[in-house]
């Protein structure tokens, strides 16, 4: 993307349509947004038949009113690709490029993304329209980068010409059906392989291993997709315009490392529940999705955003007003627009766009609300963003280019996502499980989100690293064991149930060069086939973790758990939930137990030394109130320095980081109604009150407030 030293702030602004408007308002528009102080808008992604009415036939130049008044008003331009919103007459004259949700049943025409788009009819209208649109706009001095396509992945194809493919890779993977027969275990139920066209369609596929490579296929497909046309955006991007695409990371069929890797920079769309449901502490239940509830997991999809690419991101969408739909109108408390973005910016972004400007008047997003409302006349959502927009503008180059602190790592593995959503280790209710449509499809993120939350509500900050991220496909390590246990001295392996030999001895040396390593339930008991493991459990790693299991359990109601020694609080109600794993020590140091006639003989949590460092092996999914506990034992076992904002108000967060000058940067929340007051652990310097000079040693911030805060220093010559 642009130099980031050529850049004064944190861009701002929003997806724009000028093209939905019932009415001429351009002018009107961009007058506003400078008002609000927009630095950026998005444009032209969802219009294919607007780019494009007939087949060969192009309209161009409806945008170029819209960038010229952007450019006018020292706005920038993100320029969307419209290839997810396929035009009728495409579907019409060729309806081969439909998808297919099963074999033969092609997807219906009427939403959005219905197409395959590995199709080579598909391919070649959507490089032709392309080609006009960047050929036309990319030189255009407002344009600043390009947006290939829209939140791909949304759905796994089951095509004929999709699945032919599939056979071929495994073809030549593989080599024989033999040896597919031997890595899938086809003896089982008499799937054995005679030919390779003896292979059955995904449809109604009950074997794990199928459906892992399967879905692993699907993610390439993706991956592909964007790579082809990110390629053919550089053709025509100057070296100061970045390329991307947005990402909805719940998306079937997204691999986010794969699919970033030929990106530029890494883009998303965070979505999440307002109102109560960001109360700290919170109470929050409701089940996560492609929108998220609770503070604690603004925070959570910055970090997946960072991780993707391990730099700093940009947030192409998030909640403007009310989301999600005609029944879900929960529009954000005052100053909750500000503390969100805040949260993302602290733990990185580089942008912050909200969809959309305005709220359209007809289609299917009627009631997903924008910054103006449906009488297009600024209000409260507008007011408030306008609050952010002066913020981002005072903060200026201080909050670019944050590397977030992390005390704890966190491995994510989408492979184990993938298997643990096939064969899901939980129910939706417990203790029912009858079929398939009982299990938890997200099984993965229960245990993975349990673990995160735990560093959040222990105020300890976390950084998401992907297991790809350490070992590459053929086992070379693509990261220096030793190096990671400097900077990240607990890293907590949760689920990772889908993981080949050299990813384990990764983990091994990694304990052994000094890191404190946390095995989570599911964790080393699959290979990379997603095959169970015939070694003891946890998988090549027994014998280094001094335990080993067995059996494992469900539970249908909360295990309380007891401490083994005065060296581990236990605050009221930590309990093991879901899960049990039956733990054997063989000369590991039980930590903690459980109350019960039965599943007492287990303990819960036990660790043990391995080389410099040690490894703790946790047989149970913990409560949240157990997690926070986790993370401060586990902090405090590897002997990091103390929390210096210790003692502040339950409802306050903290979240500190670097900038590019080497600059402190901390952010300070308070998700509640009642006004706090902070401490501050040196004097500091309020980012948001520009040409300030006051060294603060305290700060009092409102009901659903925010500070930005920094510590004096040598950036004040550079900033």
């Amino acid at each position: 993307m642009a130099p980031r030293e050529t850049r004064e702030q944190v861009l701002f602004g929003a997806a724009y349509y000028h093209e939905y408007q019932p009415s001429p308002r351009l002018e009107t528009d961009l007058d506003l947004m400078v008002e609000a102080g927009f630095t950026v808008i998005r444009v032209g992604e969802s219009v294919w038949t607007t780019w494009e009415p007939e087949d060969g036939q192009f309209d161009l130049e409806w945008l170029a009113p819209v960038l010229d008044g952007a450019h006018a008003r020292g706005i920038s331009v993100v320029l969307g690709t419209p290839t997810y919103a396929v035009p009728p007459w495409l579907a019409r004259r060729h309806p081969e490029i439909a998808g297919e949700f099963a074999s033969g049943q092609r997807t219906p025409w009427g939403g959005r993304q219905e197409v395959d788009y590995s199709h080579p009819a598909f391919r070649f209208h959507a490089e032709r329209v392309v080609r006009a649109i960047l050929g036309r706009y990319a030189g255009h001095p407002a344009v600043i980068g390009f947006q290939v396509d829209n939140e791909p992945g949304l759905t796994l194809f089951h095509n004929h010409g999709v699945f032919e493919r599939f056979v071929d890779e495994l073809r030549h993977r593989y080599g024989t059906v033999e040896a597919l027969n031997e890595a899938w275990g086809l003896v089982y139920w008499s799937h054995r392989l005679s030919t390779w066209a003896d292979l059955w369609h995904p449809d109604g596929n009950y074997q794990p291993q199928y459906d892992l490579a399967w879905r692993r296929f699907q993610a390439r497909l993706t991956t592909e997709f964007i790579a082809w046309q990110a390629g053919i955006a550089r053709e025509y991007a100057r070296d100061d315009q970045f390329v991307t695409t947005c990402i909805a990371y719940e998306r079937p069929g997204v691999d986010d490392v794969g699919l970033t890797r030929a990106l530029d920079v890494t883009a998303g769309n965070p979505y999440y529940a307002m109102q109560d449901a960001l109360a700290v502490p919170s109470t929050e239940r409701r089940p996560q999705g492609w929108a998220t509830a609770g503070a604690w997991t603004l925070f959570l999809s910055a970090d997946r955003m960072y991780a993707s690419k391990q730099a700093p991101f940009l947030v192409t969408e998030t909640n403007a007003g009310a989301i999600g739909g005609p029944a879900s109108n929960f529009p954000a408390y005052d100053g909750q627009w500000r503390q969100a973005a805040w949260a993302f910016v602290a733990r990185g972004a580089e942008m912050i766009e909200y969809w959309h400007w305005h709220t359209t008047h007809f289609g299917t997003e009627t009631y997903w609300v924008g910054i103006l409302p449906h009488d297009q006349q600024p209000g409260r959502v507008y007011a408030e963003l306008s609050r952010l927009g002066a913020d981002l503008r005072a903060a200026g180059r201080h909050v670019l280019g944050l590397r977030p602190d992390a005390r704890v790592g966190l491995l994510y593995s989408a492979a184990s996502k993938w298997g643990l959503a096939f064969q899901a280790p939980f129910s939706v209710v417990p203790g029912v499980a009858s079929s398939p449509a009982d299990h938890d499809q997200r099984s993965y993120h229960r245990i993975f989100d349990a673990f995160y939350r735990g560093t959040f509500d222990a105020g300890t900050p976390a950084r998401l690293v992907h297991d790809t991220q350490l070992v590459d496909e053929d086992g070379a390590t693509l990261l220096d064991p030793a190096g990671l246990a400097e900077e990240l001295p607990v890293l907590v392996v949760p689920a990772l149930l889908v993981a080949q030999d050299a990813l384990l001895d990764w983990l091994r040396a990694y304990a052994a060069a000094g890191g404190h390593l946390v095995l989570g339930p599911r964790t080393a008991y699959g290979d990379d086939e997603g095959r169970a493991r015939t070694d003891v459990k946890p998988g090549r790693l027994a014998e280094a973790a001094g335990v080993r299991y067995q059996e494992f359990s469900n539970l249908t109601d909360p295990l309380p758990v007891v401490a083994e020694s005065d060296a581990f609080d236990l605050a009221d109600g930590a309990a093991g939930t879901d899960w049990v794993d039956g733990l054997v020590g063989e000369g590991a140091k039980v930590v903690l137990g459980y109350e019960h006639p039965h599943f007492g003989r287990f303990p819960a949590v036990v660790t043990n030394d391995h080389g410099q460092g040690r490894i703790t092996t946790v047989g149970t999914l913990p409560s949240p109130t157990l997690a926070a506990d986790l993370v401060r034992w586990l902090v405090g076992a590897a002997g990091t320095s103390e929390d210096p904002w210790a003692g502040r108000p339950a409802s306050t967060t903290v979240h500190s980081a670097t900038n590019t000058a080497g600059g402190r940067v901390h952010v300070v929340h308070n998700w509640g109604w009642e006004p706090v007051t902070v401490d501050l652990p040196t004097p500091m310097l309020d980012v948001l009150v520009e040409g300030s000079s006051e060294r603060l040693t305290s700060v009092r911030l409102g009901g659903w407030d925010v500070r930005v805060l920094r510590e004096p220093g040598s950036e004040d010559r550079l900033l």
